[in-house]
């Protein structure tokens, strides 16, 4: 298994570093799950990746745990 670090990003207009944090997490617990990232390799390679709504909710709702090639 490879490491990635995935991302996203929102200009927030906030009166601390604190308060933007919470107003994206307030934006993420009501509304739409972003389906735009940014991911970086351990190679440092940066791509963007836009997911499909419909393959990503399926993705999301099988427990990958459970798939011996995750061991």
């Amino acid at each position: 298994m490879h490491k990635f670090t995935v991302s996203i990003s929102r200009e927030i207009e906030a009166d601390t570093a604190e308060e933007a944090a919470l107003f994206l997490y307030q934006e993420l617990s009501r509304g739409p799950i972003p389906d735009r990232y940014s991911v970086v390799d351990e190679t440092n390679a940066a791509t963007e990746v836009k997911l499909d709504r419909q393959k990503a909710d399926e993705f999301a709702s099988i427990d990958h745990t459970a798939d011996p090639g995750n061991w």
